[in-house]
C-alpha cells in the first residue's frame, strides 16, 4: 500500500491505498472548520498547532498496516508553509522508521488524480480547478504535460465565497453557506451583479470586483433598512453565485472553442457548488464532450487523491530525497508532467 498525508491547508487527512486495486484501504479525515470558522477564515498558526495535534492521532489508525506499506507519499507544495510541515516531518518519520521510500506530491496534482480514484490516469483532457486558493483551466496533454490556460489575477472562485459570505454573516468555509441561502431568494432579480471581465479577451479570472460589488450591495441594504434581513441575504448570495459562476462559464467557453477537449474534468473544493456543476454539464454537452467529476467527498482536501498520485510516482520510480524534500508554499504546475 500507498500511506498518504494531506495538510496543506486546514484539513489533515491520511489514507492507504492498494498500489495494484487503487482500492482506497483507510482513509480519515479531521477537519478545523469549526476553529476557523471563529475567525472567518484560516488562521497560519492556528492550522499549524490543529495539524501536530491531529496528525499523530490519525496515525494511530495505520498502525496495523504498517508492515502493507511500501512508500510515504505527503503534500509538500503548494499551501501554507506552516501546515504543510507538519505533515512532511510526520512522512519524513514514518518513512525512516519503516524504511520505506517518500514521494512528495504537488497537491494542485493531486486534485487532478481525484478524478481517477478508482481507475487509471489516461492523459489528454482539460480541467476546471476551483479552490480556496487557485481557479485556473488546465490542458493535459496527450503525453501528460500540463499547461495553464488560465489562472486568476486576484481573489480565487472559492476564496471569494469565503469573503462574500464574511461580509453576510454566515460561517466558513462559505462555499455551502451562500449555495444554502442563495437556494431561498423569493426575488431573483433584486440584487443584479456584473459578471467581470465579460467582454475582455483575455483568458483570465478576477473576482475582486464582484466581491466589491457584494460588499457595497450589503452597505446599502445596511444604510436602507438598518440590517440585512434574511431574504435580502439569500437574494445577495443569489446574484454573488451567479454572477461567479457565469465568469467560470464565460472564459470556459472561449478555451472550449480553441481547444475541442473530448474529455473534461472539474476539480477542487469549490468544484462541490451545485450550480457551477450544472452549468459546465451543460456546457460539455453542447460540445459533445465527456465530463468527469470527482466524487463530493472527496472534492476538497484529502489524502485519498494524494495517494493515487503517490502510486503513479512509485510505478514511475518518481522518489523524492528524504533529507532534501522540503516545504514550497507556492509553485506553479505549468510544464510540469504528470
Amino acid at each position: 500500500m500507498i500511506f498518504a498525508i494531506e495538510s496543506s491547508c486546514d484539513d489533515s487527512s491520511v489514507a492507504l491505498m492498494d498500489i495494484d486495486t487503487l482500492e482506497l484501504k483507510y482513509h480519515r479525515k479531521i477537519s478545523q472548520e469549526a476553529e476557523h470558522s471563529i475567525y472567518g477564515g484560516v488562521v497560519p498558526e492556528l492550522a499549524s498547532r490543529l495539524h501536530t495535534e491531529a496528525l499523530p492521532a490519525l496515525l494511530e489508525g495505520v498502525k496495523p498496516y504498517f508492515n502493507q506499506i511500501k512508500a510515504v507519499a505527503v503534500t509538500n507544495t503548494p499551501g501554507l508553509s506552516v501546515s504543510l510541515l507538519p505533515g512532511i516531518s510526520m512522512a519524513k518519520a514514518v518513512a525512516l522508521a519503516l524504511n520505506v521510500p517518500l514521494i512528495g506530491v504537488n497537491h494542485l496534482i493531486g486534485h487532478i488524480y481525484s478524478l481517477f480514484l478508482q481507475s487509471q490516469m489516461s492523459f489528454g483532457f482539460g480541467v476546471l480547478l476551483v479552490s480556496g486558493g487557485h481557479t485556473m483551466v488546465l490542458d493535459i496533454s496527450d503525453s501528460g504535460v500540463i499547461s495553464v490556460l488560465a489562472a486568476t489575477s486576484d481573489d480565487s472562485f472559492g476564496e471569494s465565497f469565503d469573503k462574500a459570505a464574511k461580509m453576510l454573516g454566515f460561517g466558513y468555509p462559505g462555499g455551502v453557506f451562500i449555495q444554502n441561502s442563495a437556494l431561498k431568494c423569493e426575488d431573483k432579480d433584486k440584487f443584479k451583479f456584473t459578471v467581470p471581465l465579460l467582454h475582455d479577451k483575455r483568458l483570465e479570472y478576477s473576482f475582486s470586483g464582484l466581491k466589491n460589488q457584494v460588499r457595497l450591495a450589503c452597505e446599502s441594504t445596511k444604510a436602507k433598512n438598518g440590517t440585512i434581513s434574511d431574504q435580502d441575504a439569500s437574494c445577495i448570495s443569489y446574484a454573488f453565485e451567479q454572477a461567479a459562476c457565469a465568469h467560470i462559464i464565460d472564459k470556459l467557453s472561449r478555451v472550449f472553442k480553441q481547444r475541442g477537449w473530448r474529455r473534461f474534468g472539474v476539480v477542487g473544493g469549490a468544484s462541490a457548488n451545485l450550480n457551477l456543476r450544472s452549468q459546465i454539464k451543460t456546457l460539455c454537452k453542447s460540445h459533445d464532450c465527456e465530463l468527469l467529476l470527482t466524487p463530493l467527498e472527496f472534492c476538497s482536501d484529502n489524502a485519498a487523491m494524494i495517494a493515487r498520485a503517490g502510486i503513479d510516482s512509485f510505478k514511475n520510480g518518481k522518489f523524492s530525497d528524504i533529507f532534501s524534500l522540503d516545504v514550497k508554499p507556492r509553485s506553479s504546475i505549468d510544464g510540469l508532467y504528470i
